[in-house]
């Protein structure tokens, strides 16, 4: 996501990083240029204009022309500015959701048909199921066919109850629905509400209806990232009937634009608390200001790295990698694994892209084919154990055999072996730094 504005903003940054001093002609020329990138990223007319002005503003007064270092100084403040459109303001963590004192906490989804309602509805069930929370899902879209066999199905996979009643009527099954979840003693209610093609007096007179009898603690806006500036018409036309609370992006992975998230907030108020990201009911995370802004600048985003990163090994799985690679006693099976760890977190480009410093060093259009891991697996798993713990061992025979056993080329064998072996020798080298006190050793 955002990678069309990233670059745009990117090469603006390049340009007036590279002039030292610049002039006031200068900084409006990159002030146009980043309203043009922000409108091109499907940023409405209106946010980008405010934001530009803001900018504008603040550089002014932060006397960027006589600055040392001016384009830094832009920089700084533009970021500033990002986490502000994209949050509410003094707040750059994610927007917690609201939960009452007296459970259960009702939480309304709303959108437009084809948003990803009922979806959702699963993936935030399963992310309270994980923080202790047990819901209850409640089928109250009696339109769209299958939306209620589809609730039950994320159900059934949660392990999670969904109060269903047929197709008769949402509002009384919403109130049902809630004496249930109190019944039943659970602590939180989610309501998958029907949508339209587009917003209609029908749609939201039922929504008033269901507002009023569920009481909703959360009104969440489900919307789409690929409709672009039409997502911000929809938020805003369901805030001024409804009063969102806030609001989670669908398919944020499928849309290099991504000006949606840019103009939401500013139009309703309400923050972006959650973002899909991928098809797995695991694929929902909570939505950083801070760090969607690095990241759109090319800075980085190290903190969602480590939370991705550190639940992979355990203290003990550490220390055991760390003595492997001190004594270079690191072999094809242990290097498998923890490829098959990394691919956990998700796509490998995406990860590097995280890492400070590197997200800007990388090539344009950066990619790494998940069918290459796949490859490298094929072709380790191909080997026996004596030739995965030893590579040594693999001559011409062995690796014309392993090719053939992978579906791979000898080409591919050749510099599969050849890449480890010169990680082994780094890691012999950084190892022998270590022994010798000129590297710092881990600390628990």
């Amino acid at each position: 996501m955002f990678d069309q504005l990233s670059e745009r903003l990117g090469a603006i940054f390049e340009r007036l990083g590279g002039r030292g001093r610049v002039s006031e002609s200068e900084v409006n020329d990159a002030l146009r240029e980043i309203r043009v990138a922000l409108l091109e990223a499907d940023v409405s007319l209106a946010a980008a204009k405010s934001f530009v002005a803001r900018i504008r503003e603040r550089a002014t007064g932060a006397n960027v022309l006589e600055s040392l270092t001016p384009a830094q100084t832009i920089l700084k403040i533009v970021h500033d500015e990002l986490v502000g459109l994209l949050g509410p303001a003094g707040g750059s963590g994610a927007s917690r959701l609201q939960f009452s004192d007296t459970p259960p906490t009702v939480i309304l989804l709303v959108g437009l048909q084809g948003s990803g309602k009922t979806t959702q509805a699963g993936k935030l069930a399963l992310r309270l199921k994980e923080q202790g929370r047990r819901s209850m899902l409640v089928a109250a879209d009696v339109y769209r066919p299958a939306a209620i066999e589809q609730l039950q199905v994320l159900g059934k996979q949660i392990e999670l109850p969904v109060y269903t009643a047929g197709t008769s009527d949402p509002v009384r099954i919403v109130r049902e629905g809630i004496a249930e979840a109190k019944r039943l003693g659970l602590s939180t209610v989610l309501v998958d509400t029907a949508g339209r093609l587009q917003i209609d007096e029908a749609l939201m007179e039922e929504l008033a209806a269901i507002k009023a009898v569920a009481s909703p603690h959360e009104i969440l806006l489900v919307a789409d990232a690929m409709t672009g500036q039409e997502a911000t018409a929809v938020a805003k036309g369901f805030h001024d009937r409804l009063g969102i609370t806030g609001v989670v992006l669908t398919k944020m992975d499928g849309d290099s634009r991504g000006g949606a998230a840019l103009s939401i907030h500013s139009v309703t108020g309400a923050p972006i608390k959650f973002v899909g990201t991928g098809e797995k009911l695991s694929a929902l995370e909570p939505f950083y200001p801070e760090r969607l802004a690095s990241r759109i600048l090319g800075m980085g985003d190290a903190l969602t790295l480590i939370e991705k990163t550190q639940n992979l090994y355990s203290a003990e799985q550490a220390k055991r990698l760390e003595e492997k690679l001190l004594k270079q006693t690191f072999t094809l099976d242990d290097f498998l694994e923890q490829m098959r760890q990394v691919r956990k977190i998700g796509s490998m480009s995406d990860f590097l892209k995280m890492v400070p410093g590197l997200a800007k060093a990388l090539p344009k259009d950066f990619e790494i084919p998940e069918r290459e891991f796949a490859k490298v697996e094929a072709i380790i798993c191909s080997m026996t154990r004596g030739e995965r713990r030893n590579p040594d061992l693999l001559n011409g025979s062995r690796r014309k055999r392993i090719a053939f056993g992978s579906g791979a080329q000898v080409s591919d064998v050749n510099r599969l072996v050849k890449q480890f072996d010169q990680a082994r020798q780094m890691m012999k080298h950084l190892g022998g730094k270590k022994r010798r006190g000129l590297l710092p050793m881990r600390t628990a």
